[in-house]
């Protein structure tokens, strides 16, 4: 059952998404056991951004049949708080650490991935591409350009894995796993939540922020197809993918 993830070795496939387990919360509610029956065979972090971040207004929530809505709008205590307070009880986990970072620039981007991958406690890192660039309004993860040119800017600064985590919410997703691949990603990491406003009878949206992303066992098949699809347009004449079943990895020289 070992795995073999750009480079991290894991002693099997069951990796968390980033967000959806709070591993130092876990410990402190139930202490080293939490450590000494870790489920994962690596540990994603939740998604760090250069300064803190408060989240979005609540309600954040939403129940929906099979699925849930939130809103959470990434609250984390920035890259210095997380270096300070997240990262030393990080390392204590008995598996590889992968870091999800995200900014809204190149600018921004570059130091957050050189600061993190220049750590020994972090094993690879995840680029959360789901936010606007502020140069160009555009999603960096729903456009191609956009993401082959993100990759190109920060590829030379580590050579610690880079996983692009891409977005159900476009029309062709293989087209983005391209980009990144060309941009000199290591790996893609499918889904992400798809985009869902909740709305009471009279039409309100019950979400603070008025929207979010739906998740839970509704999107499954979802992803599969992106899944599939994203591995049978890398697998072709030309193409440096080696392998994929949930995440499609790259391989570089």
């Amino acid at each position: 059952m070992s795995v073999d993830l750009c480079g991290i070795a894991l002693d099997h496939p069951i990796v968390n998404a980033s967000g959806t387990f709070d591993a130092i919360a876990a410990r402190r509610a139930f202490g080293d056991a939490v450590i000494e029956r870790f489920p994962f065979s690596a540990y994603v972090s939740k998604t760090i951004t250069p300064a803190a971040r408060a989240g979005n207004p609540p309600p954040r929530l939403w129940e929906e049949p099979a699925a849930m809505v939130n809103s959470i709008g990434l609250p984390n205590k920035g890259l210095a708080g997380f270096l300070e307070a997240d990262l030393p009880r990080l390392a204590e986990l008995p598996v590889p650490l992968i870091v999800s970072v995200m900014a809204t620039s190149v600018e921004a981007f570059a130091p957050l991935v050189e600061t993190v991958a220049g750590r020994e406690e972090v094993a690879g890192l995840e680029l959360n591409v789901s936010c606007p660039n502020v140069h160009s309004g555009l999603i960096v993860g729903e456009e191609p350009a956009e993401t082959a040119a993100l990759l190109t800017k920060l590829r030379p600064l580590t050579a610690k894995p880079l996983i692009v985590k891409l977005t159900p919410n476009v029309a062709e997703p293989a087209a983005i796993a391209l980009a990144a691949e060309q941009g000199g990603a290591d790996a893609v990491s499918l889904i992400n939540t798809v985009k869902a406003a909740p709305l009471l009878a009279d039409g309100t949206p019950w979400l603070g922020a008025g929207s979010g992303g739906l998740s839970g066992p509704a999107v499954r098949t979802i992803a599969l197809k992106q899944v599939a699809d994203v591995v049978a347009f890398l697998v072709g004449p030309g193409s440096s993918i080696v392998s994929g079943t949930t995440v499609p990895v790259f391989g570089r020289s």
